[in-house]
């Protein structure tokens, strides 16, 4: 008898020790953990340190999501170069047509909700303005086709009436009509689906078309639906000159967007970035983007079974084998085939990636867009190496 209590005692100890060790394991795991992404973040910052330290421009930021989720931001160089002020992970640049995907992202859930049909002719939404049928191609664009580029509305924003009209009036806030005024009565460059032009003009036809739908304005929802949704902090609309966190951005001294190198003067843009709207219209750091990458071509920002009609994509004048699908750049690299976009306002330049093979996702951002600054080795490129790098950190 006493034998057995001996016995049925051991046992309780030892599950009551077990069960402290648990926690223990567990704790050593997360620590082990930890210990491997600190090494990872030193590999990459050593490879961010010699991008820099090969090219010219003042400063980046870099984001990094892991296949399991976690985040992290890393910087080098300055904010401000005169000031020499060091970057930091969490300065604000804007994002060019990278901001695009929120736009076509939010079109996806329309069309989930059953308020929008891709190939839905734009007539339909616009038919009975007064300027409708000065708009080239009027008549037969799709939904679809202002997605994927191929409406034959080409772009304002690079227009030379336009740059002289904008250095000009650098504070006029422009009206969805105003932008699409330099393209009325144009003769079109290519029928309704049989060519391809990036154009921001697309896409501002197509944040009218949302806004018509949801009868609220599109930074407000796209806050409601992505920005609060996945806690994307450091992305703000591009909503007046005056941007909260955004750092300078240096666009060279021939730009003609303003025509000064320095794109910010007493605290506000030389120009509106009001301007850019849906054609790309935030600001954002290298980590939320590549956070956002993750949880868009994963399937989380709209319904998942609607991905593979995004990356459905037409040949595009962007590189070898590069396709364009509905707001994506979908581009083969040594690393597998990659999602993403790129972006450029005057004074700074985005790259946005996401690798399915590898499940992570990678964005940079440089406060340039000056030629000549990267040192011979463009966003998408250094992009790819860093998942190369962090792809043999986990083998």
């Amino acid at each position: 008898m006493i034998g057995e209590r001996m016995k049925r005692s051991a046992r309780y100890i030892f599950v009551f020790v077990a069960a402290l060790m648990i926690p223990l394991e567990l704790s050593a795991q997360r620590s082990v953990t930890a210990a491997g992404t600190n090494v990872l973040k030193k590999g990459i910052q050593l490879k961010l340190d010699e991008w820099h330290k090969a090219g010219k421009f003042p400063g980046a930021t870099l984001g990094v999501v892991l296949p399991d989720g976690e985040s992290f931001g890393l910087a080098i160089g300055y904010s401000d170069r005169e000031a020499k002020t060091p970057m930091k992970p969490t300065d604000r640049m804007p994002a060019g047509s990278t901001g695009k995907t929120f736009a076509a992202a939010m079109a996806m859930q329309l069309v989930k909700e059953g308020k929008l049909n891709l190939d839905d002719k734009i007539e339909k939404f616009f038919g009975k303005e007064p300027w409708f049928a000065r708009l080239p191609n009027a008549k037969e664009v799709t939904v679809r086709q202002l997605m994927n580029h191929t409406s034959g509305l080409v772009r304002y924003e690079f227009k030379k009436e336009f740059t002289d009209f904008l250095t000009a009036n650098p504070y006029k806030v422009w009206t969805h009509e105003d932008r699409l005024a330099y393209l009325f009565d144009e003769k079109t460059p290519f029928e309704a689906g049989k060519g391809w032009e990036y154009s921001d003009t697309n896409y501002i036809v197509l944040g009218m078309i949302i806004e018509k739908l949801t009868g609220k304005e599109f930074y407000r929802e796209a806050r409601r639906r992505f920005i609060d949704r996945f806690k994307l902090t450091n992305t703000i609309p591009q909503e007046g000159p005056v941007m909260k966190g955004v750092v300078q951005g240096y666009a060279g001294p021939n730009n003609p967007f303003g025509g000064k190198d320095k794109m910010i003067e007493n605290g506000r843009f030389i120009v509106n970035p009001q301007l850019e709207w849906t054609g790309g219209g935030w600001a954002s750091t290298g980590r939320d983007l590549a956070r956002w990458a993750k949880v868009m071509y994963e399937g989380k920002a709209f319904d998942a079974s609607l991905v593979p009609q995004m990356l459905e994509g037409v040949p595009a004048k962007l590189g070898p084998n590069v396709k364009y699908g509905l707001g994506v750049i979908i581009r083969p690299t040594q690393s597998g085939i990659t999602y993403g976009h790129s972006g450029f306002f005057p004074g700074y330049m985005t790259d946005m990636m996401y690798f399915p093979e590898q499940k992570i996702a990678v964005a940079v951002q440089v406060n340039t867009s000056a030629p000549g600054t990267l040192g011979g080795k463009p966003l998408a490129r250094f992009l790819v190496e860093i998942c190369e790098f962090v792809r043999a950190s986990e083998q």
